[in-house]
């Protein structure tokens, strides 16, 4: 309860994003924060309320695919991804 206190005004954003924060005192439930029960969620909002997903900006239909500027053998690309599953995650 002292957490919630100290930190009320973050767990109130996180509950305007749609979490659901437990109150407890000495670890019995005595109450509930987030948004009204009447309000449905789409599985974006919940998530992002949860903080496991941050909504994007990105404006998909202005979105342009470019060519590159060389041919890429894919198998070639698919056989080294699968050597070292590290260069996935190079950037």
């Amino acid at each position: 309860m002292s957490e919630l206190k100290a930190h009320l005004s973050k767990y109130l954003r996180a509950a305007s994003r749609g979490a659901r924060i437990v109150v407890r005192d000495r670890d019995e439930p005595i109450a509930q924060l987030g948004p009204p029960e009447s309000t449905a969620m789409s599985w974006r909002q919940r998530l992002a309320g949860e903080g496991r997903l941050r909504i994007g900006t990105q404006k998909w239909g202005e979105l342009a695919i470019s060519k590159l500027g060389k041919k890429v053998d894919i198998q070639t690309s698919l056989d080294a991804v699968r050597e070292d599953p590290s260069e996935v995650r190079r950037r």
